[in-house]
């Protein structure tokens, strides 16, 4: 995979998309605003996450697996795509050539469009069985989360260590990746290395403590901490009315919670609780439940 300087003008500057859902010919001074609002390369296009440096104009080898999501879409030399690094804004591209495993395609300028929320999130969840720490990740990354922290809590059904807990990770941001392709993220999270909620609490940029006391001070210093409990006094009401401007920790447990031990620990470490109502929602319900909420109240959407 690399990229290779072009040595014509970008077919990007013939097509344009058009509100019917296909791609026509631009006139003579290439792409513009259709109906008022900005060119935007994310509508309805196949989008995918590229690990290396972009430049506009330049001649893209695709990577492996880009190649075969490719030929999964049925894709053909001359379609639009949409292609971003992570690092912020996406390139509009075309596909120049397909072959059996090798493709390129054709970059067009940096569109810097974002869709960030207006605030920063990481989700801190105790690890859950099955399929639902995979489900949780997915959503959690298209409400807005801007990195997850997965611990290993005393009711964590799985136990990962070693190589078993470095492969689920790299699964767990591959996930990642899939969803902000899916939903039009161009900067991805990142899912840090899995650590005991204990080590984790102890760390000093998680556990600063409060200078102020009590359920209803929500905002902790200069980094805001969160954790979900059904013993908590205060409710989801509590908190902001507005996106607080420092960075937040939201904090979940597996199947079952955190141990009482545990969230004794946490809200030493400077989290408060906060409950939602008489209902106990499942692990994989709550941190989403939370996020859609918070999106709505500190403008996420």
């Amino acid at each position: 995979m690399g990229l290779r300087p072009a040595g014509h003008a970008t077919q990007l500057d013939t097509f344009r998309y058009e509100p019917s859902g296909r791609w026509g010919m631009l006139p003579p001074h290439g792409p513009r605003a259709t109906h008022g609002k900005p060119f935007s390369s994310f509508a309805r296009m196949p989008r995918f996450f590229i690990d290396a440096p972009l430049h506009a104009g330049a001649l893209l080898d695709l990577p492996d697996a880009v190649v075969r999501h490719v030929q999964v879409l049925r894709l053909k030399a001359g379609d639009a795509l949409t292609v971003f690094n992570g690092t912020g804004g996406e390139y509009p591209a075309v596909l120049t050539t397909l072959e059996k495993r090798h493709a390129t395609a054709q970059l067009g300028e940096h569109n810097t469009r974002e869709a960030e929320p207006p605030y920063h999130i990481t989700l801190a969840q105790g690890i859950a069985g099955g399929d639902k720490m995979d489900w949780l990740i997915e959503k959690a990354i298209e409400l807005g989360v801007a990195e997850i922290q997965p611990l290993a809590t005393e009711r964590s059904v799985i136990r990962l260590d070693g190589e078993r807990a470095a492969k689920r990770v790299a699964h767990w941001q591959a996930l990642v990746q899939a969803a902000c392709e899916q939903c039009g993220r161009n900067r991805v999270p990142r899912v840090l290395p899995i650590r005991p909620l204990a080590a984790w609490l102890s760390d000093p940029e998680v556990g600063r403590k409060s200078d102020r006391s009590g359920d209803r001070d929500v905002i902790k210093g200069d980094v805001w901490r969160v954790l979900l409990s059904p013993r908590a006094d205060s409710g989801f009401d509590s908190l902001p009315l507005e996106a607080p401007s420092q960075p937040g920790v939201l904090l979940f447990g597996p199947e079952g919670g955190l141990a009482p031990d545990e969230e004794a620990l946490a809200r030493k470490a400077g989290f408060t609780a906060i409950r939602l109502g008489e209902r106990i929602l499942r692990t994989e319900t709550a941190g989403i439940a939370v996020l859609a909420a918070l999106a709505a109240r500190w403008g996420g959407w």
